[in-house]
Parts: structure tokens; sequence; C-alpha cells
């Protein structure tokens, strides 16, 4: 899958828990929102720093990139819990995360683990 269809698919399934999504779905789509907190807190910033110079351009920058997670943190969790039903997890795995130290290096495995085989959670995606 190309970024731009990673893109696409994750903004298309928005609120869709239910299905499978490969690694290169979930790993295009939060390179896309890593980038887009980039762009909003750079163009927040700036807007910030004619209307306040350093500690505004500070703030305004902070609000773009929580802005732009807002926006985005809908679909992110969507597309987290297809990628890990494609591993043939739960979508309730994205909480051992919280297990402190090894939590979310356990997560991290599940997340890079590919599926090639059909699970409970239907065919695999290409």
């Amino acid at each position: 899958m190309t970024f731009t269809d990673s893109i696409k698919s994750c903004l298309n399934k928005y609120a869709t828990f239910r299905g499978r999504a490969p690694r290169s779905e979930y790993w295009g789509f939060w390179a896309f929102c890593i980038l887009t907190e980039i762009a909003a807190m750079i163009v927040f910033g700036l807007i910030g720093y004619l209307c306040g110079k350093s500690m505004g351009m500070l703030i305004a920058g902070y609000i773009g990139a929580f802005l732009a997670s807002l926006m985005l943190f809908l679909p992110m969790l969507s597309v987290l819990v297809r990628r890990l039903h494609d591993t043939n997890h739960s979508g309730w795995w994205y909480f051992i995360a919280l297990v402190p130290l090894v939590g979310g290096i356990w997560l991290l495995i599940l997340l890079l683990t590919d599926s090639d085989e059909e699970n409970q959670h239907g065919l695999p995606v290409y």
C-alpha cells in the first residue's frame, strides 16, 4: 500500500474498528500524522511569532500541534485497532502500553508483526 493510499484508507475508515490494517497502512498513516502535526506547529508558530514574538510562537505552535493531534486522534485509534486485529489480537491490547517499562515495547512488537493468514478478524489486506 502506498503512502497516499494509506492516508485515503485511514481517513475514509476514520471510525471503523472492524477489519484489518496491514503494516504499510498503519505506519504510512502514522508518518502522515507526525508530518501534519509538525506542519501545524510551524504554521501556527509563524502566526504566533507575528503576534507575540517568541513566547507567542511557542504557545501558538503547541496549540497547532494539539489541534492537529485532536483532529487525527480517532482515525489513528481506529487504524491502531485494525492493525492489532491484523496480528490476531483484540483492540484492547492497546492498553498493554500502560505497563511500565515493557508495555510500550510489547505494543511496538505487536505493531511490527505481520500476518499473512486468515484470522478471526477476516482475510489479510494487502
